[in-house]
């Protein structure tokens, strides 16, 4: 997952309720996707900007409105003023990135919610819930609802013969569910870094454990906050949300409960990894200087034994300056001689275990 800090507030003093695309919002189409189904039918769609002031649930039905992209704020207002949508609420949508959460207003409700998949950035998903209308935000193409729009066109599930609470509960599952295989994936990886520090020690491993533990930490960020918002769901009491509805919302819950659980454990075999990285540099650095101090240790003997023989004593002076200097087999005794020395002690240093 790429890290990437994102600009998101206003400049200071703004009017709050004012709706302006984030500044990585791009230049690309906003897309509308109209499902308007009940327990018989299912009708899909593009919808434009001018048809958004027409549109209405069928009778008895729901309608699901999908937007993939937030670079026009007119898209935004033009839902909110088709459905009521209150002005903090749209500023919330387009105000990337949000902490998750969710927001009660009159006659509507507001979910914020991050998705993280295997590799990518964290995308908002914002979901806006009415009477028989939901409408979903997201910040680019490619999201974890294709199952959804599936049941709904198969008429698979219950999804079509319930409420715009239960389709809601269905896209916050799918948001949550896909960070599962994601954080499957940093496990993975949490367990070969193990295996990479025991065997390379090296800085690009460190670097490594690094951005493991930042995307581990983007994961939580998005985890903790929505087990909050989830919660918070279960212990309001609101027409929007039917009792009966709860109970799935609830399963919800438990994946943020499983979910922490996963990360908080992935953080700290990551944080162990950084220990065992400073700890294998360490005993690395030591086995380098033992290697060095034992080489330094042998030749203390055999740099005296040349230092002697280089005072160039006049052997004419007298017959006690060096007198094997004359004998023929002088260079090689003295180079077997250092030969001992540095084998007795090498064999000296094995008996003791130092090498």
């Amino acid at each position: 997952m790429a890290r990437k800090r994102r600009k998101r507030y206003h400049a200071p003093g703004t009017q709050p309720g004012t709706l302006a695309a984030h500044a990585e919002a791009g230049n690309a189409p906003v897309r509308v996707t109209s499902f308007r189904y009940d327990a018989s039918r299912c009708e899909e769609g593009a919808v434009s900007l001018s048809e958004i002031s027409s549109l209405s649930p069928p009778e008895g039905g729901v309608l699901w409105l999908d937007v993939c992209g937030l670079s026009d704020p007119s898209v935004v207002r033009a839902i909110g003023d088709r459905f009521r949508i209150h002005s903090l609420a749209l500023e919330d949508v387009l105000n990337v990135p949000q902490r998750p959460k969710v927001e009660w207003y009159d006659d509507h409700l507001l979910v914020v919610l991050s998705e993280i998949r295997y590799p990518g950035s964290p995308e908002q998903m914002a979901f806006l819930l009415t009477d028989r209308v939901v409408v979903s935000f997201q910040e680019r193409p490619g999201d974890a609802f294709e199952p959804v729009r599936e049941r709904l066109r198969q008429g698979k599930g219950r999804v079509r013969a319930e409420g715009g609470d239960f389709l809601l509960y269905s896209l916050c599952d799918a948001v949550l569910d896909a960070f599962f295989p994601t954080l499957e994936r940093l496990g993975d990886e949490v367990e070969e870094m193990e295996e990479r520090v025991l065997v390379s020690p090296v800085p690009e491993t460190f670097l490594a454990i690094r951005r493991l533990r930042r995307e581990l930490l983007a994961v939580r960020h998005a985890v903790w906050p929505a087990r909050d918002a989830l919660n918070q769901l279960l212990i309001e009491e609101n027409a929007l949300i039917r009792p009966g509805t709860k109970v799935f919302f609830r399963d919800c819950y438990d994946h943020t409960i499983q979910l922490m659980d996963m990360v908080e454990t992935f953080r700290e075999m990551a944080s162990g990894l950084v220990d065992e990285y400073m700890s294998a540099v360490s005993n690395r650095m030591n086995e380098i200087m033992k290697v060095l101090t034992v080489m330094a240790t042998i030749f203390i003997p055999l740099t005296f034994i040349v230092g002697l023989y280089g005072m160039n004593f006049d052997t004419k002076a007298s017959s006690y300056n060096m007198p094997e200097l004359g004998w023929a087999y002088g260079y090689p005794a003295l180079l077997l001689l250092m030969a001992a020395v540095a084998g007795g002690m090498l064999c000296y240093f094995r008996r003791k275990r130092w090498i």
